[in-house]
């Protein structure tokens, strides 16, 4: 497996990214859903990766700098022809890193609340992540939402 920085102009990736977009809406109402569409991944605050294996596009995830200290993992997504394979901590592994890079002390996250999240949720607690409220504009009481976050 191979990250990449960038992949937001490969075919593979734009389909991942709509197959992501259509999960949210599946198991959240949209104005619960708050993952960044491509312009919201091109802006210069977000660096955002791909995972590649033998031309076929594993998966992706971004990191946004919420300020010089914090970051949110954004996107996070692998293709379902690879799940379990260990693509998902790959990247979790590689944006924790560039995040101690960086200097942050610490890396947060939103996502969805409910059983289709769980395999999530426990990749995220693998990683140390722990439940906490809302940051940065997210509303606060959403129960379709979910937050977590780490020190570094």
């Amino acid at each position: 497996m191979e990250v990449r920085e960038g992949g937001l102009d490969e075919p593979q990736i734009g389909a991942l990214l709509r197959l992501h977009a259509q999960a949210m809406q599946a198991n959240s109402p949209r104005d619960s859903c708050h993952f960044l569409d491509l312009t919201g991944l091109q802006q210069p605050n977000v660096t955002f990766w791909s995972i590649w294996e033998d031309g076929a596009a594993l998966g992706c995830g971004a990191l946004k700098e919420l300020d010089g200290e914090h970051g949110e993992i954004k996107s996070m997504r692998t293709d379902p022809g690879h799940l379990r394979r260990g693509v998902g901590a790959a990247m979790l592994s590689h944006i924790l890193s560039v995040a101690r890079e960086r200097g942050y002390a610490r890396v947060s996250l939103e996502t969805g609340s409910g059983e289709a999240f769980e395999p999530a949720y426990k990749l995220y607690r693998m990683f140390g992540f722990t439940d906490c409220g809302a940051f940065g504009d997210y509303p606060e009481g959403d129960p379709f939402t979910r937050f977590m976050t780490r020190t570094l």
